[in-house]
């Protein structure tokens, strides 16, 4: 009963003297706006408030003690931390929380509200200890803050439609490209084939064909590029299961198993026709060479990547050439010789009486 007496003697507690209780002369000349509520009076009245918080608030002590806190609310004050206040207060539980609340003239400001329940000695709920704090310019700030970061959110997302909206058109132009010069290439290939038809020449005609099946190659990584979705990647691993299939398909040799371990390998675009025409050359030959006259036989295909390389290889069953001479008559050994130079790869050839291997190796990252 004598803790009731202490905090009521507040008023009367003339700290700047030292007369009276000392806690109670602390909390009423401290800085920190104060406030008591006592829970056993209805509706909770204040019955204690120091000078600082009618400095905070612009009321008088006399405009205070008896009336419930909610008197600071106003019309913009949050409900939800109304009904947080209101669910501690009746848990009998401290509540930590910012509050919207009102001074006398109308003004706000955001108050860091404290509330502790103050206990008898044998537990029960005597008191509401209640501090504040104005923290408007910390809550002023994190709206700016957060302004701030929406706005360059919103400038973020309006920059990324506009590279987005770019890019489609950027992709829409380069696949009407490569639509267009696949059509180009279909179209001279037609022709050529139309011209090879009266040619007398059987080597000319050959020598033709060869052309063409390089047009042919050409116009099938074109058509691929314009079908991707990605305009700056190609996947070579599928390309080169594709165009082994069609060469085979083509040359109506039903002897010759293609035996396939190929990987998605993924190349810059910019690779594509090159490395597109090296696979060409590589499987044209083997069906031309290492199984001519009809001779059966198995052609292994491999695309993979590791360790930062690329490697795709081409085994055959044939019977062997001498590589040191056919470098330096064969055209298309010549062809790939340069196209490999083009992409940065190291092309090995190994040929020996139990058949051909070819490994064409570049880096995963060669621009």
């Amino acid at each position: 009963m004598k803790q009731r007496d202490d905090w009521h003697l507040t008023e009367r507690v003339m700290h700047e003297q030292g007369r009276g209780d000392p806690f109670a002369a602390a909390i009423r000349g401290t800085r920190m706006p104060m406030v008591i509520t006592d829970p056993r009076q209805d509706d909770n009245p204040i019955v204690f408030v120091n000078e600082a918080f009618q400095k905070l608030c612009g009321y008088d002590v006399e405009e205070i003690v008896g009336r419930n806190c909610r008197f600071l609310q106003g019309p913009d004050t949050a409900p939800e931390a109304l009904e947080k206040i209101r669910d501690a207060l009746h848990a009998e539980e401290a509540i930590s929380i910012d509050l919207l609340n009102y001074k006398k003239d109308g003004s706000t400001f955001w108050n860091a509200l404290y509330i502790s329940p103050v206990r008898g000695e044998d537990g029960s709920l005597q008191f509401f200890f209640a501090s504040q704090l104005d923290v408007s310019d910390r809550i002023d700030a994190q709206k700016q803050i957060a302004e701030q970061k929406a706005a360059v959110e919103e400038q973020v997302r309006a920059r990324t439609a506009d590279l987005q909206s770019a890019l489609e058109e950027k992709t829409i132009l380069l696949h009407e490209v490569d639509h267009r010069v696949k059509n180009n290439l279909t179209m001279i290939g037609s022709l050529l084939r139309l011209q090879s038809r009266s040619l007398g020449d059987p080597q000319l005609q050959r020598t033709l064909e060869n052309m063409l099946e390089r047009i042919d190659a050409l116009a099938i990584v074109h058509r691929r590029l314009y079908q991707s979705e990605d305009i700056s990647k190609f996947d070579i691993g599928q390309f080169a299961s594709n165009l082994a299939a069609d060469v085979l398909g083509t040359s109506g040799r039903s002897n010759i198993v293609l035996e396939s371990d190929v990987e998605s390998v993924i190349i810059p675009s910019s690779k594509a026709s090159a490395t597109g025409l090296i696979l060409n050359e590589l499987i044209t030959n083997c069906v031309k060479h290492a199984f001519a006259d009809g001779r059966p036989g198995t052609l292994s295909l491999a695309v993979k990547e590791a360790d930062g390389l690329i490697t795709i290889s081409l085994r055959d069953d044939g019977p062997g050439f001498d590589v040191n001479v056919s470098n330096n008559t064969s055209i298309g050994q010549s062809l790939v010789r340069r196209l490999s130079r083009q992409i940065k790869a190291d092309t090995q050839w190994h040929s020996d009486a139990s058949g051909t291997h070819v490994s064409v190796i570049f880096p995963t990252n060669a621009t």
